[in-house]
């Protein structure tokens, strides 16, 4: 398993979150992409690839989130 320091990283999350405080927030890592929950910043971090994460994210701006 893949240790990461979270508090050297910075973490954002989505103007569109309106404050509900149920969002996931982003932080950039050397050669990596950390995703976790907004309201467990100290809980499990999920851990990605560069290459796939910008695919998904090229996704999701091209095709949409399947939200209507």
């Amino acid at each position: 398993m893949e240790e990461i320091n979270q508090a050297s990283a910075t973490w954002r999350k989505s103007t569109r979150s309106n404050g509900s405080g149920d969002c996931v927030e982003v932080a950039g890592l050397p050669g990596k992409i950390g995703l976790r929950d907004s309201k467990d910043p100290a809980g499990p971090v999920l851990i990605f690839e560069q290459a796939p994460w910008a695919a998904f994210i090229e996704g999701v701006k091209t095709e949409g989130a399947g939200r209507e």
